[in-house]
């Protein structure tokens, strides 16, 4: 699925991000992708590449510290393309100082937790350009309660459904 929303939104105008990188798995297609398209677009890996922040002890069941056996150096060097992927180490939304001016049609959220969800999508949404989307990674996983409700809580009232996939990822397309 996400090899083809990928495909689909190299023909959309703006950059591609990723919030939640850890090894670099997804980002590593998703350069290869772009590097591949010849479209000059850019790969924005946000994540604090030191495990997880603090989290919310009802709605995550994370803890602060997990996923830290990573790196943005080893990220970096996995992930490769420093033409298209450029690293943003720290906590969002801290970690979006300086791209505000960015356009974006695609991106993937993969933060397993409520607050960082929340903060990432409000960044994103206003910056989606038209028929782009936004993949929620976490969306369906018993092990991420808070991923669905920051979700829900957000597009409530907007006119944006998120359409929640067997795989349990959910998309939601910007009309």
């Amino acid at each position: 699925m996400l090899h083809t929303l990928a495909s689909q939104a190299l023909t959309l105008p703006g950059n591609f991000m990723e919030c939640g990188v850890y090894r670099g798995g997804m980002a590593s297609m998703f350069a290869q992708m772009i590097a591949d398209s010849g479209t000059g677009k850019k790969l924005y890996l946000f994540d604090t590449f030191a495990g997880m922040p603090q989290t919310h002890a009802v709605k995550d069941f994370h803890v602060a510290g997990e996923f830290a056996d990573t790196s943005a150096e080893s990220v970096a060097a996995f992930v490769g393309h420093p033409d298209v992927a450029i690293l943003r180490k720290g906590f969002v939304p801290d970690t979006f100082k300086g791209v505000e001016d960015q356009v974006f049609a695609f991106g993937h959220i993969d933060l397993d937790i409520y607050q960082s969800i929340q903060d990432a999508t409000r960044f994103l949404w206003p910056r989606l350009s038209r028929g782009g989307f936004i993949i929620y990674d976490d969306y369906g996983f018993r092990s991420c309660p808070g991923a669905r409700e920051a979700v829900d809580e957000f597009f409530a009232g907007t006119g944006a459904k998120p359409l929640a996939m067997v795989t349990g990822q959910a998309v939601v397309f910007k009309s």
